[in-house]
């Protein structure tokens, strides 16, 4: 009961939806036209006419013939000179200005026609000269030029068919992250390292300041007096072992030119179970070359090498 008396006095109002406007005809100085007028007056003047554009008189004779599919060696001339002088007609009262030079093609197309409707004198070599063929070559000179102009045309353009679009590319260079190395690991590469360049390590070699070929010589000079001597006192202890060696090798180079004599005493017979050995007995040298000592002795050693050969000699 509330709710009845509730709505009888709040009774429901009627909404209307919006309804679109309609689209004026026109605006005329501001203000919508919805209808057209019935007093509307248009003046002569302001009927715009477009008709085709041509690029001069050969554009349009061109024109005239292609759309009548006609053959452009043998050019109907009456009806393409009735045509265009129709066209100049239509242009003059549009008020359109006409170059010169249409006029100047509508006269050249009237003498044409007059020539070939008045009879031709025969021309000395036997053959008739037709009046169109000079409107004919430059008709079909300028269909050459005009056909190159429009494949030009249609070969794509920059900023007419196409558009340059410079696309900046961020630089992205990669980060090469070190991997994860322990301090174990680089303390062995380090260690690898260290032994490798061990193994690089520069080695000079020079050569000796002892050669067996001079002591040989030496040895003969101290075994002048005919005497055995000792193997001890052919070489100084200042020369160490280097100078044992050569020293002994000097030896066994004059022992086998037969030119000294080498003496050793026997080994005295030691027990095997000898706690100690006996040292070694001692050499005796003594030279045999007594009668040559004034002539100079050439000496040969495989132990020497050639430089070293040639220093001495």
């Amino acid at each position: 009961m509330t709710s009845e008396l509730a709505l009888d006095a709040n009774p429901p109002t009627q909404t209307t939806p919006p309804q679109q406007q309609e689209m004026p005809l026109a605006v005329v100085h501001g203000q919508p036209v919805l209808q057209i007028p019935q007093d509307l007056y248009i003046p002569p003047d302001a009927l715009e006419v477009i008709l085709d554009a041509f690029e001069g008189p050969l554009d349009l004779l061109l024109y005239l013939i292609r759309r009548q599919n006609l053959d452009i060696l043998d050019i109907p001339v009456a009806e393409i000179t009735r045509q265009y002088v129709d066209y100049i007609n239509v242009m003059q009262e549009l008020r359109f200005e006409l170059a010169a030079e249409y006029l100047v093609m509508a006269a050249i197309l009237a003498e044409i026609k007059s020539r070939m409707l008045l009879p031709r004198p025969p021309a000395e070599d036997g053959e008739e000269t037709d009046p169109r063929a000079e409107l004919v070559r430059r008709l079909q000179e300028y269909e050459r030029f005009k056909q190159a102009a429009e494949d030009i045309d249609a070969l794509p353009r920059q900023d007419r068919d196409t558009t340059p679009v410079h696309a900046h590319v961020p630089d992205r260079a990669a980060v090469k992250l070190p991997p994860p190395v322990e301090l174990k690991e680089m303390l062995l590469a380090l260690y690898d390292v260290l032994k490798r360049a061990e193994l690089f390590s520069g080695h000079a070699i020079k050569r000796e300041a002892l050669s067996v070929r001079q002591r040989m010589g030496d040895v003969l000079g101290r075994l002048d007096d005919g005497k055995f001597h000792r193997f001890e006192s052919l070489f100084s202890a200042e020369e160490g072992k280097l100078g044992v060696l050569v020293t002994f090798l000097a030896l066994l180079e004059l022992a086998k030119e037969q030119l000294l004599d080498i003496v050793q005493e026997p080994l005295a017979h030691v027990p095997a179970e000898a706690a100690e050995r006996p040292p070694m007995p001692p050499i005796y040298v003594k030279s045999l070359a007594l009668g040559n000592t004034n002539a100079p002795l050439q000496f040969n050693s495989e132990f020497d090498d050639s430089d070293a050969a040639d220093a001495t000699t």
